[in-house]
């Protein structure tokens, strides 16, 4: 398993396990599958480019198994803060050690980029094997926010969780 951050040309290989992933699991992500289908690749290679945003990918034998992006803040008062976003690992490649390493290769960069003090994250309530990677690296929760996401007539719960450096 190679892992490394993602360049414009992965653009394609990315929107392709971005979209199964909204659409296996929509209550993961902010974003819906009926959102994202809607964008180009363009939107992809343009989001591996700024500078405040970084996407790692885990490859084997060059497919794209899993995903997730660290987001610097910009503004003054935020800049000692980031946050894990768009964490994904394909199903049949879980427990395999490949979202720790996700993770694991995020927190580096967050600590490589000298301002970061805290990384924060929100994971749906019930997803308990994402709970315990997180808290792992030690993640903790600080707040419950209630019906965070609906999805049709159902609600999910997310848990908000913060790591101090």
């Amino acid at each position: 398993m190679n892992i490394r951050l993602l360049a414009p040309n992965d653009s394609d290989a990315y929107r392709n396990i971005r979209l199964m992933a909204l659409q296996k699991h929509p209550e993961a992500f902010a974003s819906s599958y009926e959102e994202e289908t809607a964008y180009s690749k363009d939107v992809y290679k343009n989001r591996f480019q700024t500078e405040n945003s970084f996407t790692f990918g885990a490859f084997e034998n060059e497919e794209l198994l899993g995903t997730v992006t660290l987001l610097k803040e910009t503004k003054l008062k935020l800049k000692h803060r980031a946050n894990i976003v768009a964490m994904y690992v394909s199903p049949e490649k879980r427990r395999m050690g490949i979202g720790k390493a996700l993770i694991a290769n995020a927190l580096e960069k967050a600590k490589e980029l000298g301002e970061v003090e805290q990384v924060y994250l929100s994971v749906e309530a019930t997803n308990e094997p994402a709970k315990k990677l997180y808290e792992s690296f030690g993640f903790e929760v600080y707040a419950e926010e209630k019906r965070a996401l609906k999805i049709g007539n159902t609600y999910y719960d997310e848990e908000h969780m913060v790591l101090f450096f």
